[in-house]
């Protein structure tokens, strides 16, 4: 066909044209985007993301995807091509009919997505063994756990990214948190490993992850991310170069995967990851970190979504220089405490470690606004003060534990020499800034939390007495150890102390007190359970017929409900009751 003169002139104005309003274009949307300082931070997954999805009728050579999140491109990315090629998801401008005319096609793809850059980084071996196939069909079947995981990851990830780079490791390492935690920051284990990484005590100190009453370097993440990648870095040398083997070796142990291989070698057996005799976890561990590198790099043969994650620094370190209540943390960063925790999970308490470390995680878009608020906050003022009298009796450790605090740190601040201390003294004690409640974050109030989950049975909460132990307490109740432990938000081999609280979730079938009412709190005390029941008051019930039904006293029941004597109770009443389920019998 020949082509009409000044065809093709007319045709590269129009390109030029059409660059110059799309130029337009990305500068409109940009103006409008939000600035970072107001982008807002989800509760769950502290996600930072530019959310634009325009009209695909008004830019139909541009988005490909209206539902994508992404930020604007720049302009390079933008390719201009005249072919006459008609492939899936181009957007061509309308032909003249019987004509070749060179299209205008506008490909935009994505250039700045952190998943890009972790999978150009992949060098691990075997993702097609059949054990890592079976691993794969359970990730994706399980969208809703990826998303969950993603989520958490996206605070986090890109500096892990960074740091594995640095190192020249494998990229796939950078997803292991997702098999050791699902990345939730406060995870704890049966094994009393913690963190992302899930670091065992152990372990953690060896890589000099600090661990104490205020903080818990297995739990931060920058620390333990070191830590971590220096671990695998040492294991990685000590398997001779073999990532596999390092890898079964941060899950089971180096003297694990050792003996193994030293055992498949003394037979002349292959001492690769997968003829190796490992304990069951293990053989799994390997595969799960396998299949999910696997969908990571190509999600859609999976059927699998990714949600986009940008290809940028997140996080910050600010050192703070000395110790500060977080709750003013959050207030001077303009972010909720919830936050400030999730971005600092190493932290175990209303305050920051008084010896250190000093440094906060903070997103970046606010770190400077933080700089500039605490410059002007005299340090003096960073944790508030009380000044308290010592009563008759009491003791630091009485003290200490009514505030929350440490003994060290009120011989410290109080210069005491011994634990000796007399009645009529005082003492400068730290208190948190807001109500203890209101940290919902630190190690207790997550205990707190788990404790007060609803389980099935009756709810008792045992007070830990001298020579107790878990085995102890769990024969006693016909529990598993590892079940009591988990209601504490414990690990089985955790340390348990005189006076600690613990709950018990009880299901003994030979009361039947259960049944009656709505149970809300059930106590013990050494060898009684008592339990709180709201008790509704039937046609011909008086105060006498009910306390002998329940074994308690007239007077507790008036006191309890606050009766005044001489007043009938009523049909429909509501009466709270506190008794002693070992002493009721079977026709209550």
């Amino acid at each position: 066909m020949t082509k009409r003169p000044g065809l093709v002139p007319i045709n590269l104005g129009i390109c030029l044209f059409l660059i110059c309003m799309l130029n337009g274009c990305a500068t409109q949307h940009m103006a409008q985007a939000p600035s970072a300082d107001d982008a807002a931070i989800s509760p769950d997954g502290l996600d930072q993301v530019l959310d634009l999805n325009p009209d695909p009728s008004s830019l139909p050579a541009i988005w490909e995807d209206s539902r994508s999140r992404f930020f604007l491109p720049d302009p390079e990315q933008i390719t201009l091509s005249a072919d006459n090629t008609n492939t899936a998801g181009d957007r061509s401008n309308a032909g003249i009919a019987g004509q070749d005319k060179p299209r205008i096609v506008f490909n935009y793809r994505h250039q700045h997505d952190l998943w890009d850059r972790i999978r150009k980084g992949y060098d691990l071996p075997h993702r097609d063994h059949p054990q890592t196939h079976a691993e794969i069909q359970w990730y994706a079947k399980h969208q809703e756990y990826i998303d969950r995981t993603v989520t958490r990851a996206k605070p986090y990830l890109h500096y892990i990214t960074k740091e594995a780079e640095k190192r020249g490791m494998p990229t796939e390492i950078v997803l292991l948190p997702i098999i050791e935690s699902a990345f939730q920051p406060f995870a704890y284990s049966h094994g009393r490993a913690a963190g992302i990484w899930q670091f065992i005590p152990a372990t953690a100190r060896h890589y000099g992850l600090k661990q104490n009453w205020w903080y818990d370097g297995r739990r931060d993440i920058i620390a333990s991310t070191n830590a971590a990648l220096d671990y695998l870095e040492s294991l990685h040398k000590n398997f001779d170069g073999e990532w596999l083997l390092a890898l079964a070796a941060y899950n089971s142990g180096q003297g694990t995967v050792a003996s193994a291989v030293r055992y498949n070698k003394h037979r002349g057996k292959p001492t690769d990851f997968w003829s190796l005799k490992l304990p069951r976890e293990t053989r799994a561990y390997v595969p799960k970190l396998l299949a999910i590198s696997a969908i990571v790099a190509d999600p859609e043969k999976y059927h699998v979504k990714l949600e986009s994650i940008p290809d940028e620094p997140y996080l910050v370190e600010v050192d703070v220089g000395s110790q500060i209540d977080l709750a003013l943390a959050a207030e001077l960063a303009g972010i909720t405490l919830n936050d400030l925790y999730r971005l600092n999970p190493g932290f175990n308490r209303w305050a920051t470690d008084p010896d250190g470390p000093y440094n906060l995680v903070l997103p970046i878009s606010k770190a400077e606004r933080f700089r500039h608020n605490l410059a002007e906050l005299p340090v003096s003022k960073r944790i508030k003060w009380t000044r308290y009298q010592i009563r008759e009796g009491e003791t630091l450790s009485h003290i200490a534990l009514r505030y929350r605090t440490t003994i060290t740190l009120l011989r410290d601040v109080n210069k005491l020499h011994s634990n000796i201390i007399k009645a009529g003294d005082n003492l400068i004690i730290p208190v948190a800034a807001k109500q203890i409640d209101d940290y919902t974050l630190t190690k207790g109030q997550r205990i707190e939390a788990i404790q007060n989950a609803r389980k099935e049975g009756l709810k008792v909460t045992y007070v830990v007495r001298e020579g107790d132990s878990f085995w102890e307490i769990a024969r006693k109740y016909d529990v598993s150890v590892r079940e009591l432990a988990a209601w504490n938000g414990l690990a089985p081999h955790d340390y348990i102390r005189p006076g600690q609280k613990l709950v018990i979730w009880w299901s003994d079938k030979r009361t039947t007190l259960a049944n009656i009412g709505h149970i809300t709190q059930v106590g013990l005390s050494h060898d009684t359970i008592t339990q709180r029941i709201k008790y509704t008051v039937r046609k011909g019930d008086s105060l006498s017929r009910i306390s002998q039904r329940f074994n308690v006293s007239i007077t507790k029941l008036r006191k309890w409900n606050s009766l005044p004597k001489g007043k009938y109770l009523q049909p429909g009443q509501k009466l709270t009751l506190y008794v002693d389920v070992t002493r009721q019998t079977e026709n209550i």
